[in-house]
């Protein structure tokens, strides 16, 4: 069992101001993201079966970290809401944005590398087809191709949910 907790200790140390940097941008709050922080070294501390050999324990740390973040922005959006007399303003889901950001990084996950690529730079760094073909070095024709299978296998896989 010591093995196991120097295991962990050695990870924290490694990577606990990543993962923090990563759950600050996820939550948008310092004080949540150090209780995102928290909860996946406990999870880990509690499943380190889950962790497989072979793979990156940052990203391992990471995957645990966004199903924490997703995990609490479903809790928040579950509680019942409090009556009273006057309705409080609506105000932007931060939690529900976070959500489909995550879901939108799973499926731009799947793709392929390259389908993932020139959609980066149409959509991210909004390129044209040419500049992105000049960056990507491959025809012009090639990224309208790429861009269109890999916007299908989205759509494909956002209505699948």
């Amino acid at each position: 069992m010591s093995g196991m907790h120097d295991f962990l200790r050695v990870l924290y140390e490694d990577h606990q101001l990543s993962l923090l940097n990563f759950a600050t941008r996820l939550t948008g709050d310092r004080a949540a993201a150090e209780d995102v922080v928290q909860e996946t070294f406990l999870r880990a501390w509690r499943h380190p079966e889950s962790f497989a050999d072979g793979t990156s324990a940052r990203g391992w740390l990471i995957t645990v970290a966004r199903n924490v973040v997703i995990d609490r922005a479903r809790a928040r959006t579950a509680r019942p809401h409090e009556t009273g007399e006057h309705e409080p303003e609506p105000v932007p889901d931060h939690a529900q944005h976070v959500v489909d950001a995550l879901v939108m990084d799973a499926v731009l996950a799947s793709l392929s590398y390259e389908h993932r690529r020139v959609l980066m730079e149409l959509y991210y760094n909004g390129r044209t087809y040419n500049e992105a073909a000049v960056c990507l070095g491959v025809p012009a024709g090639t990224v309208k191709s790429r861009s269109h299978y890999a916007l299908c296998e989205l759509r494909r896989q956002l209505e699948a949910g």
